[in-house]
């Protein structure tokens, strides 16, 4: 398991510092669109997309280190839809997606959860069952109803306790399944599939999700027939706000910022995202040479803005320098990924600011003022 989390580590800083190029782009140019406009619904997808890849780097992190993630509360509609539309762009014009939503309560859909995880669970179950299909063709039923499970119910899992509960279901047309078949479904390396066609992990890990949520899951199949997944999760008894890509009010500056960070693309679209919102920015892609500059000029600057993990010298070691020749001077540091330094001991060494990548237009702007104006500003903590 260190070798994974190390390995994970790599992949993360390389891959968030991927997705900031992408997000800090097209946030840039959505910004110049109007909202109503094709292109600018077409961006927030992308958007959101980026959201979700993000998500899914912490998701593989935290499986490399067997931690938790947090779960908060998801209206499981809008992640039936947005799963929708992502396969719609993939299948053959022969399989045929029949979605259906029942719900009773407006709430009903809203579970406390992962968003990342549950998004994998629907993800997983609609394409095995695409897959099942992609020979001949077939009709995918996609659906979400509202339960409420009694006591006496005959048709509550036995595993689930009575109460209410969001119901989700996945059936395909296609060939079915023995039983011989069905009674390994879920085990791991189990698969049905060709060599080189999966893996057989995509439903163990879709059990595991399910029974992390106190949720159950149940498979129905029947040769020549087709298969249908079931799966139950503990509804929250709560209304939960829909989580949209929106530009909200940006709050401007015109400071001076020292901003380093050794990759090019993430360093351009930096300096023109800081820019945007008013900044004088002078941009370094090294920090021995972001250091020169502070040196010959220490009181030219109101911020550093800098990367952490770059070659020759880091974040942390620019800021420890910045720091000596400058006690107080306000700076914010910025990581793909580091298991060297964390919020606390960025603290302690005088860092105002810890931020992880890839970043967002709008937590930039927010930051920024929030450390520049710490008077005027809601504590971190």
């Amino acid at each position: 398991m260190e070798a994974l989390g190390t390995l994970a580590g790599g992949i993360a800083h390389d891959f968030n510092n991927i997705l900031g190029a992408i997000l800090g782009y097209t946030e840039l140019t959505l910004m110049d669109l109007a909202p109503d406009s094709i292109a600018a619904d077409n961006l927030r997808a992308v958007i959101k997309s980026s959201h979700r890849a993000r998500d899914l780097v912490k998701q593989i992190l935290a499986f490399s280190r067997m931690s938790g993630q947090e779960h908060c509360p998801v209206k499981l509609s809008h992640l039936f839809k947005e799963a929708l539309r992502l396969l719609r762009a993939s299948i053959p014009t022969t399989i045929t997606i029949k979605p259906m939503i029942d719900l009773d309560d407006p709430r009903g859909d809203t579970i406390l959860a992962d968003p990342t995880q549950i998004h994998q669970v629907l993800m997983n179950l609609c394409t095995n069952a695409v897959q099942a299909m992609r020979p001949h063709g077939g009709i995918l039923e996609v659906g979400l109803a509202d339960v409420e499970f009694s006591p006496q119910d005959q048709d509550r899992p036995k595993d689930l306790p009575a109460g209410p509960y969001t119901y989700l279901w996945v059936t395909d047309s296609g060939p079915g399944m023995e039983a011989a078949t069905l009674e390994r479904i879920f085990d791991p390396f189990f698969t049905t599939k060709g060599v080189g066609e999966g893996t057989g992990m995509g439903l163990a890990v879709v059990h595991g999700i399910v029974q992390g949520h106190r949720g159950a899951i149940w498979v129905e199949s029947q040769p020549g027939v087709g298969t249908t997944f079931k799966v139950w999760f503990p509804r929250l008894e709560a209304a939960v706000a829909e989580e949209d890509v929106e530009l909200e009010v940006i709050a401007m500056g015109n400071e001076r910022i020292l901003l380093v960070d050794d990759e090019p693309p993430l360093l351009d679209a930096g300096r023109k995202i800081l820019q945007r919102f008013g900044y004088q920015v002078s941009p370094y892609a090294s920090g021995i040479e972001a250091l020169e500059a502070f040196k010959a000029a220490p009181n030219r600057f109101d911020l550093l803005f800098t990367d952490q993990t770059m070659p020759q010298m880091t974040g942390a070691e620019l800021a420890r320098q910045v720091l000596a020749l400058r006690p107080g001077m306000p700076i914010i540091l910025c990581t793909g990924f580091s298991e060297t330094i964390d919020a606390e001991s960025a603290r302690q060494m005088g860092i105002r600011d810890l931020l992880t990548k890839p970043l967002v237009m709008t937590e930039v702007a927010r930051v920024v003022r929030r450390v520049l104006d710490p008077d005027n500003s809601e504590p971190t903590n």
